[in-house]
């Protein structure tokens, strides 16, 4: 079936609060991290400007998440600490959104009532109005569960001035056990082509070097589009459109789901030069058993045939993964079966999780088959080591090679080295002289870690 989205018009309303400051505290994924450049945006659309530091901020913006066990104590831990924060100001705004807000807008405003305005994840570009409406009325919850109109033209205030997410796709159709993305985020829709198109234009003319396309599942990107009542636009043609951007050097995106990987978006990667050579392949796990758990849509066996078709088109690609260990039922023979495939996959990286039931999901109802504590632990330790003796391995094919290196930021154990990544997505520190962040330099790498890249300026 094919789902008709409204684009909403133009925001438009006069700023009513020059000279305030705010500040945007974000938890959880990339996600997360745009819609807040949005908020922030947002803002400063209303004549705000953004405070160095919580301390100095007339109106706070905290935007959850609520993935993992601990997101819920973090939110509720930091809700309490900006009560005295609100306390101490004349009249200062504290505002929660997000998927947690999306999820539990009574026990947020439960447990904080102190809380001006709770907005779920449908909404945020009504934030304005919202809190305009707690002013006069007083503390309000709007919080609705599905989204009617998919905004494309939220200004932001990107961390980044050289790099960008840029959304194609939200929501998502699949009922993953252990994961509340569905009913927070809502089923998925993708954006017009041309909409991402203009897009990214707009992003390089303002100097933006590398976008990340940004989805749930963004390998499933336009099945539920129809162009002109004929073709849908598919993720691979959207890579091939993006490719042919002036001025742009990068693309890479996130994230794609292993059962949706076909050939033709596998040879884009490989022939279109400005797509980065770097795939992330979630695993979750090894175990056919679990996987059908889980509802993941393949098993293990499917699962190595994708990572051999990618790697048969693609045979120097840098493949990352998520894993989650120990969830419920997982044997000593299902675990296994996961490190069968890290060994023989050999990942750049591995994000690794402790399984934790998460209010909401399917998983959290197989209580009778969870895992103690201290076998996950045991069992992430062994992952934790075996992979990085593979990372180890994996990036030291890169010393000797040159690159080119997009420069991001300063790190932040040291200040005269800065820090950004090659094109295939591994972290890569190099000297401060004769180079700044933002630029994109040919460098050769000297030395290797499990962790990051070393290199010299050419």
């Amino acid at each position: 079936m094919v789902q008709t989205v409204v684009i909403k018009p133009k925001l438009e309303f006069a700023p009513s609060r020059q000279g305030k400051k705010y500040y945007v505290k974000t938890f959880g994924c990339q996600m997360n991290e745009h819609d807040s450049e949005k908020i922030a945006g947002i803002f400063e659309l209303d004549g705000m400007t953004r405070a160095n530091a919580e301390e100095s901020a007339d109106v706070m913006f905290i935007n959850t998440c609520t993935i993992r066990e601990n997101a819920d104590d973090r939110l509720y831990g930091t809700l309490g600490q900006l009560k005295k924060w609100k306390n101490e100001g004349i009249n200062r705004k504290l505002l929660v959104g997000g998927c947690a807000a999306q999820k539990d807008k009574q026990l947020v405003r439960e447990r904080a009532p102190w809380v001006d305005v709770v907005i779920g994840t449908h909404n945020l570009t009504n934030i304005i109005n919202l809190l305009n409406q707690s002013e006069d009325w007083g503390p309000i919850t709007e919080v609705i569960d599905e989204i009617e109109e998919l905004p494309t033209d939220a200004p932001s205030i990107r961390e980044s001035e050289h790099s960008a997410w840029l959304t194609i796709q939200i929501g998502c159709n699949n009922s993953c056990t252990f994961c509340i993305v569905p009913s927070v985020r809502g089923p998925e829709i993708s954006r017009r082509p041309s909409d991402i198109i203009n897009e990214a234009s707009e992003l390089v003319e303002s100097g933006i070097k590398e976008i990340t396309l940004l989805g749930q599942n963004v390998n499933s990107y336009g099945r539920d589009l129809r162009i002109d009542n004929k073709s849908r636009p598919y993720f691979a043609q959207l890579l091939h459109k993006l490719n042919e951007i002036e001025g742009l050097e990068r693309i890479r995106f996130t994230s794609p789901h292993p059962k949706d990987f076909k050939e033709e978006t596998i040879y884009a990667v490989n022939t279109l030069s400005k797509v980065c050579n770097q795939i992330h392949i979630p695993l979750q796990s090894g175990s056919s058993q679990i996987l059908a758990k889980m509802h993941r849509g393949y098993n293990k066996q499917r699962f190595i045939q994708k990572v051999d078709m990618i790697k048969n088109i693609i045979p120097d690609v840098s493949l990352t993964t998520d894993i989650i260990v120990g969830f419920p039922g997982e044997t000593d023979d299902d675990f296994n079966d996961t490190m069968d495939i890290v060994k023989y996959v050999e990942f750049d990286s591995v994000y690794m999780f402790q399984f934790s039931p998460r209010p909401g999901t399917k998983a959290q109802d197989m209580e009778d088959n969870f895992i103690s504590k201290d076998i996950i632990k045991q069992r992430f330790q062994y992952l934790k080591d075996v992979q990085t003796d593979i990372s180890e391995k994996r990036l030291k094919r890169f010393v000797g090679t040159y690159q080119k290196l997009l420069i991001e930021k300063e790190s932040k154990k040291n200040v005269e080295v800065l820090t950004g990544k090659i094109d295939s997505g591994q972290i890569t520190h190099i000297d401060n002289k004769d180079v700044s962040i933002g630029d994109m330099v040919p460098v050769k790498i000297t030395d290797s870690t499990p962790f990051y890249l070393k290199a010299e300026l050419i």
